[in-house]
Parts: C-alpha cells; sequence; structure tokens
C-alpha cells in the first residue's frame, strides 16, 4: 500500500453529527466499507466513535455481537435505519 492509501481523510462534520446521533437514538447503520481489500455490507448496532492514531472509528456491534472498529474514511455509503 502506498501512503495516500492508509492516510486518513477526515469526514464531514455533518456525517459524523449523523453516526453520533445513531449512537445516542440506537439506530441500526447499513453499512459499505472497504476493509483491507475486501468490500463489506452489514446492518450494524452503532456503540460509539473515538479517535486514535489521527484516525476515527465507528464502534459498532454486527448481528453476531462482534465488536467492529470501521475506520470511519473507509465507508462507503451508509444507510440510518428506523
Amino acid at each position: 500500500m502506498t501512503k495516500d492509501e492508509t492516510r486518513y481523510r477526515p469526514i464531514s462534520c455533518a456525517l459524523y453529527s449523523e453516526f453520533e446521533l445513531a449512537i445516542m437514538q440506537q439506530r441500526q447503520i447499513k453499512l459499505v466499507w472497504q476493509e483491507q481489500s475486501q468490500t463489506r455490507i452489514a446492518t450494524v448496532n452503532p456503540l460509539d466513535l473515538k479517535a486514535k492514531q489521527n484516525q476515527e472509528f465507528l464502534i459498532a456491534e454486527d448481528h453476531l455481537g462482534q465488536v467492529l472498529d470501521i475506520r470511519l474514511d473507509y465507508i462507503r455509503s451508509q444507510e440510518f435505519l428506523e
């Protein structure tokens, strides 16, 4: 991987706020994201947002109860469910 592929690209403040709201309201999110060279699709329960090493992550739980750390700039699409 080149340096540019791993460099964090901040998401918009509006989208970050949408993730915060989904966490507070306990709303599921259908996500499509890149993880290494794979595209992943899952409906998750968002738990928290965190920053580490100058990168931001969505902490979420999938339908199997597995906790996922999803880097926000790797998310390709999101649908906030009611």
